[in-house]
Order: structure tokens, then C-alpha cells, then sequence
């Protein structure tokens, strides 16, 4: 059991099923991503969990509650344990930063003083303890974020819902904004429900990702599990868009014009072969390799890549054999000589 399990649920809006047949566990103290492009179901599935839609069918607990059926009065305290930011930040302009902050507490029958100590607190959190008087029109898109995200906080919440949080913000901001929610997870112990279309963002905080595609959940797993070895099309898809590690056709065209040598693309990873146990393969059979495209990125923290060498020598077929089933491979064969 997790702090929020999704079993079978469905989501019917009209003639259209937004959500089908998602079973899913979110554990508790985890940073949790959800990606898939437009009209996936993504964002539905968000608005399920804190019940602003309720579900058509299945069972959706959250923190050990059904909330499948529950009426308004019973679902208003477990919303109160639940924070949820937006991608355009949702601010009132009519009231301060520190007023924003303070409005769902004073909604909760928060005291004066317990608020504004509570509202300083997050200030200082968020970094922006020079801002409580400061209006929203006065703000970055960065800063406003970081404002939606104490006021999310405001309630002391075991879970917080991110949906498209850094859309409408710059990579520098994005960067300070993940940062943030990465110190919410560690420092607070809130757990971290991330939607987004970006994978740069998943790659960047969560732990596990789930791929949505047409309402179902096509791919699950560990962040990293699903960048280096991605079993759905539209996983891969999102996966390329973010490495850009392999050469496309007009790349490799200009790849076999400057080199004349075989040209092999191989993944690269901590688990199944780095590139300095590639290299070692080649030397050991006495192959020059050069590398001549790919990159090697960071994912959950950990090595993933591709790497695409020119390879020079007697020996490459044995080479790669030895490296075939430890890495993934795409033999592009050479100038001379494609492989088919």
C-alpha cells in the first residue's frame, strides 16, 4: 500500500474516457512523476487524487482513505492535507505575497499569530522573506512559483501536487523551482506528484515515472530504469527528445562523410557496460576507437547515454560480440559498407 493507490480507476468525461484502467501505488516520501504529451490524461489524473473529479469506477485511496463516493464534507479535511501548485500560478494580485500564503489559513480558522508565524516561516523557506508586502504583478514567473508553493505548503500537507510547475518558467528559473520541491521532498518529508510533458524535469527530481498515453499507463518504473532501457514507443520518443544522443539520418549522412572507419552507436550506463569497459573491450582486441557523436547525461543521478565511435581494426566483429547483450547497440556499419 502506498499514500495514494489508483486501482482500475476510470474516468469517463461524456463520449470520452480520460482515464483507463489505471492501477498505479505512489509511495509515501517519494518524488513521483507522471508524463505524457497533450490529451494524455495526465492532469486528469492529478485532479482525481485531491477529488476536484471524481472517478467514474475502480477504487482511489489516498492516505488510507476510499475517496471513491465520499461526500464534500468529508473530502474538505483530506483536501487540507493535500497542496497543489499550477503552472500559471493561480495568485490573487489583489493581495500581498504574504496575504496569498496566509489566505488558506485564515479559510482553516488559522489564529493571527499562528498565521503570520506560519507565513514568515515559509517566506524564509521559499527564500523570498523580503517579498511579504510585494504583490504578485511585482514578481518573476520564478518568484510567483515560489510563492504558489508556500501557499500550497501553508497547511503543513503529507502531499503535494505539482502540475506543470515549471511550464511557463525559463531553464534557469525551472532549475530553482526543482531545487525547491527537491527540499521540499528531502527536508519536509512531503511526498511530490510531478505532471509534466517535460522529461528534463523528471530526469532532474523524480524517483519513479509513470507514462501516460490515451488515459492508460503504458510504461512504469524508476527514473532511471525507464531513460536507459524504455520498453513504449512514446517513452522512447520522450527519452530521444531529451538525450539527443543518437544520430539522426542527416547527422549520420555527415558522420560517414568525415569518417571512413565503422561506425557503431552504443548505449551507455552503470549498469550494464560504462564507457570505460567499452574502450577496455576495444583495447583489448586492438581497435582504434574514436569517439565522433552522443552525449552522457545525468538521470536520477546516475550515468545515461550514447555513444557513437568510429571503430578502425581487424578484430570489430569480436569486439562488438563481446559487448552484444551488455549494451545496446546500433551497428550503422561504414562509408563504404551500411549495414542493413
Amino acid at each position: 500500500m502506498g499514500i495514494i493507490d489508483f486501482t482500475r480507476v476510470t474516468k469517463d468525461f461524456s463520449n470520452v474516457r480520460a482515464v483507463d484502467d489505471v492501477s498505479l501505488s505512489i509511495r509515501e516520501g517519494e518524488i513521483f512523476g507522471v508524463i505524457g504529451y497533450s490529451g494524455a490524461g495526465k492532469s486528469t489524473l492529478v485532479r482525481l487524487i485531491n477529488a476536484l473529479e471524481p472517478i467514474t469506477s475502480g477504487s482511489l485511496q489516498v492516505a488510507g482513505t476510499e475517496i471513491a463516493g465520499l461526500p464534500e464534507a468529508k473530502l474538505r479535511p483530506l483536501r487540507s492535507k493535500i497542496g497543489m501548485i499550477f503552472q500559471h500560478f493561480n495568485l490573487m494580485n489583489s493581495r500581498t505575497v504574504a496575504q496569498n500564503i496566509a489566505y488558506p489559513l485564515k479559510v482553516a480558522g488559522w489564529a493571527r499569530e499562528e498565521r503570520n508565524a506560519r507565513v514568515a516561516e515559509l517566506l524564509d523557506f521559499v527564500g523570498l522573506a523580503d517579498k511579504a508586502k510585494t504583490y504578485p504583478s511585482k514578481l518573476s514567473g520564478g518568484q510567483k512559483q515560489r510563492v504558489g508553493i508556500a501557499r500550497a505548503l501553508a497547511s503543513k500537507p503529507g502531499i503535494l501536487l505539482a502540475d506543470e510547475p515549471t511550464s511557463a518558467l525559463d531553464p534557469e528559473t525551472t532549475t530553482g523551482v526543482l531545487d525547491l520541491l527537491r527540499r521540499v521532498n528531502s527536508e519536509l518529508g512531503v511526498t511530490v506528484v510531478v505532471i509534466t510533458h517535460e522529461m528534463n524535469v523528471v530526469r532532474a527530481i523524480c524517483n519513479r515515472v509513470a507514462v501516460m498515453e490515451a488515459g492508460k499507463v503504458v510504461e512504469l518504473g524508476s527514473t532511471y530504469e525507464v531513460f536507459t532501457r524504455p520498453k513504449a514507443a512514446v517513452t522512447a520518443a520522450f527519452v530521444t527528445s531529451v538525450l539527443q544522443d543518437r544520430p539522426t539520418p542527416d547527422v549520420l549522412t555527415r558522420l560517414r562523410g568525415r569518417h571512413s572507419g565503422r561506425l557503431v552507436t552504443i548505449g551507455v550506463d552503470d549498469e550494464a557496460a560504462t564507457s570505460a569497459e567499452v574502450m577496455g573491450v576495444f583495447s583489448q582486441q586492438r581497435i582504434e576507437a574514436t569517439v565522433v557523436y552522443g552525449s552522457i547525461t545525468e538521470v536520477a543521478g546516475r550515468p545515461s547515454g550514447s555513444l557513437t565511435y568510429e571503430l578502425s581494426g581487424e578484430n570489430i566483429d569480436a569486439a562488438l560480440a563481446n559487448l552484444r547483450g551488455r549494451a545496446e547497440m546500433i551497428d550503422w556499419g561504414s562509408a563504404t559498407r551500411e549495414v542493413k
